[in-house]
């Protein structure tokens, strides 16, 4: 928790930040889990079930994901509210992509005694997780929530989250296809380079033809916006950590990166992508 003017304000957002554990604990930052539906069961996202459990599961079905509990997100904020908050700043994936802002925002409003500030950041992903720890990092400044909240908003429109995966098939199944549908050519194997645009939604970047040049033009396309300014760069992958290395690699090669950081792609996310998703997320750090 922070101290910023004389209260105590806690940060909040979801597991499809694919912030490491070990960033989350450092910068005292809170999750609610979005949900994994199963013919096994229901799971709590990166809480019940990881991972390499649902690539599993994907060999056998296609699970469903859901939004988190009503009732996680309001004793979340109950907790808080114990351990001696005052104030909670929750960023939310995008809201184009998932229901959880809206239903984050109405339980914000029902909280009593809680200024609960909800901020839809239009991403997903390290893309959300960047934002995340931006805040963290402003509140450790001393940064008022207001500040802090306009700041994000500035960083988001210059920030850019592209991947590129295997196949399409589970974006839609899942129904998360957004504005890429009608770009592949399967019998020429045209391989999308998939961004979530300024409205939050997935569309095209570049395209072309087979995996490994859709990575390369990905890479192209990060490396002229973000050529001479100092960045922060976050890898996403599902498992493929070695070409994760691999990529994280070529960045520090070609950007001025002042930080940086693998992770995979959490559970609710992965069932989205399947395997072999290698995507990167670049954001001013100046």
């Amino acid at each position: 928790m922070f101290e910023i003017n004389h209260e105590r304000v806690a940060l909040v957002t979801d597991t499809a930040c694919d912030l490491p554990q070990e960033l989350l604990e450092k910068h005292d930052i809170r999750l609610v889990s979005l949900r994994v539906v199963t013919t096994q069961g229901e799971f709590r996202d990166r809480v019940e079930i990881d991972a390499d459990q649902v690539y599993e599961i994907m060999k056998a079905e296609l699970p469903k994901t859901s939004l988190p509990l009503p009732e996680d997100v309001s004793d979340l904020y109950r907790q808080l509210k114990e351990e001696g908050a005052d104030r909670v700043l929750h960023i939310c994936m995008s809201g184009s992509l998932s229901g959880t802002y809206n239903m984050v925002s109405i339980l914000a409003d029902e909280t009593e005694d809680l200024h609960v500030d909800v901020v839809d950041a239009q991403t997903l992903s390290c893309g959300t997780g960047l934002l995340v720890l931006e805040a963290a990092e402003c509140f450790e400044r001393g940064m008022p929530v207001e500040d802090v909240i306009q700041r994000l908003q500035m960083l988001r429109k210059h920030q850019l989250g592209a991947f590129v995966i295997r196949t399409l098939e589970y974006l839609r199944k899942g129904g998360r296809i957004g504005l890429v549908e009608g770009v592949v050519g399967s019998l020429l194997q045209i391989k999308p380079v998939i961004y979530v645009n300024d409205d939050g939604v997935y569309a095209t970047l570049v395209k072309a033809r087979g995996f490994a040049r859709a990575l390369s033009a990905m890479q192209e396309e990060f490396f002229k916006r973000y050529q001479g300014r100092k960045v922060r760069v976050a890898i996403v992958h599902g498992a493929a950590y070695e070409d994760a290395k691999a990529l994280l690699a070529t960045f520090r090669q070609k950007l001025d990166v002042v930080s940086d950081l693998i992770a995979p792609v959490s559970p609710a996310l992965a069932i989205h992508t399947g395997p072999g998703l290698l995507g990167a997320i670049v954001q001013y750090a100046d």
